[in-house]
């Protein structure tokens, strides 16, 4: 019942519903949405900026806690997620799922106050990393295609919430996000392929810490620093980057690929730590190279 859901000691309640929503990951996809709108926008303006943040970590949240509810009993089984609120007991499922569905709402609403499409976009997101993603992730090493959508919604979102249209800008900044997905989760998976598949979980593409994924991470990091470096060639748009931006973006791309070599020649999971890393880095340095260079 909700209200047994409740009974901890009020500092434990927030920090299950931290664990419950991952506050952190939502802040840092929030972070994209607000890179994504401060390259859209002529001008800025706290009312869209505010509702583009509230509303998209509100649905952010809520895709983390639909995807609990659903591996609640897979989550019990490995050693990452077994303390968490709903394998535990802690919470209910008819809590969980109370939080999730007013993040929703809220999210929406939010989102649709800015204006339709985004509320659109950031709603689809959540449906395809709950219903669709989250299932696949115990039948195909696909889900990690298929969760790379949702992933990389985010960034384009804040360009669709600053200008409220969907062009070659923001399928730029979709496909850049797309592809940075692969190396990433591919190297998380590399780390916890022990774990996840003690979860029946199946997200290496191989299903196994070899070469062959090894060279996909490669391939996949190689696509996503091209992808970051187009704006400079002219033909994304509005969305153009300036020579020394992209240079930076290049150079921070072989910051993040030397691990992804290292990982193929060694395949140790030292190399698939410090790749997932670096990544989270790169995605965020590159935002931030975006936003200085179109600012100034």
């Amino acid at each position: 019942m909700i209200v047994e859901a409740t009974k901890h000691p009020t500092s434990l309640l927030w920090s299950d519903l931290m664990v419950l929503t991952k506050v952190r990951l939502a802040l840092s996809v929030v972070f994209s949405a607000l890179a994504g709108y401060l390259l859209g926008a002529d001008t800025y303006k706290g009312t869209e900026i505010g509702l583009l943040l509230v509303g998209g970590f509100s649905l952010v949240a809520a895709s983390n806690a639909y995807n609990q509810i659903i591996e609640k009993d897979l989550d019990s089984k490995m050693i990452r997620t077994k303390d968490r609120p709903l394998p535990t007991g802690r919470f209910s499922n008819s809590f969980a799922l109370l939080i999730s569905f007013i993040l929703t709402v809220v999210g929406g609403g939010l989102l649709y106050l800015l204006n339709f499409k985004t509320a659109v976009f950031g709603l689809l997101s959540v449906i395809l990393y709950a219903a669709v993603y989250t299932p696949l992730k115990t039948k195909t090493p696909l889900s990690v295609f298929v969760g790379a959508f949702p992933g990389a919604i985010p960034f384009m979102l804040g360009w669709v919430g600053a200008t409220g249209s969907f062009g070659i800008e923001a399928g730029t900044l979709f496909m850049i996000q797309f592809f940075w997905q692969f190396p990433h989760f591919w190297a998380l998976a590399w780390m916890l392929d022990d774990d996840y598949k003690k979860g029946g979980f199946k997200m290496l593409p191989t299903g196994e810490r070899d070469q062959s994924t090894a060279f996909q991470i490669i391939v996949y990091t190689f696509w996503t620093i091209l992808a970051s470096i187009t704006p400079v060639f002219g033909f994304t748009g509005k969305f153009v980057i300036s020579i020394p931006a992209a240079i930076a973006v290049g150079i921070s791309g072989l910051y993040m690929i030397i691990p992804a070599f290292q990982l193929f020649n060694s395949l140790e999971v030292s190399f698939a730590k410090k790749l997932m890393l670096r990544s989270v880095i790169y995605i965020s340095l590159i935002q931030v190279i975006y936003v200085i260079d179109h600012i100034i």
